[in-house]
């Protein structure tokens, strides 16, 4: 099932709060999410060859970004995203769903925002994509299905 963005940001957001209620997490702020979302659905194209959402990710200076999600949460600058229960996630996710979302945000998540920064502008999505341009599906489904889907079968 296809997504939309703010939905799946919400899902990275209730996620890190159920984490932080656990015994702390750090709050995610809008260039981490920005890279979560990149990497959702990169492993969603890898894993299942379907999106996780529908709207563009496109090259920015700091990375890939999802733009409908940066104006929703632009305001918070370098600040934790403050997630409130109003913004729990409306849509249901699969099993299949939450595999791929539960796997970005244990592994990707343990990062840094910067060292995601870092990590996306050394990957080929991003490098090989004009600054302000949309990057295509295709290259980033190519990326991660070399990258993580043939690296793990080999």
């Amino acid at each position: 099932m296809v997504h939309t963005a703010e939905d799946v940001a919400r899902w990275f957001l209730q996620r890190n709060d159920m984490e932080d209620k656990n015994g702390g997490a750090d709050a995610i702020t809008d260039l981490k999410l920005q890279k979560l979302m990149y990497y959702a659905q990169g492993m969603s194209l890898a894993m299942r060859d379907t999106p996780m959402f529908a709207e563009p990710i496109e090259a920015w200076q700091h990375g890939p970004v999802v733009p409908c999600i940066y104006q929703i949460y632009k305001r918070y600058g370098a600040n934790g995203i403050d997630y409130t229960e109003a913004d729990a996630p409306q849509e249901k996710y699969t099993e299949e769903d939450k595999e791929v979302l539960e796997t970005v945000y244990n592994y990707f998540g343990q990062f840094s925002a910067w060292k995601l920064r870092d990590m996306t502008h050394s990957e080929d999505p991003w490098k090989n994509t004009q600054l302000c341009h949309v990057i295509t599906t295709d290259a980033i489904k190519r990326f991660f299905d070399k990258r993580y889907v043939e690296n793990e079968t080999a």
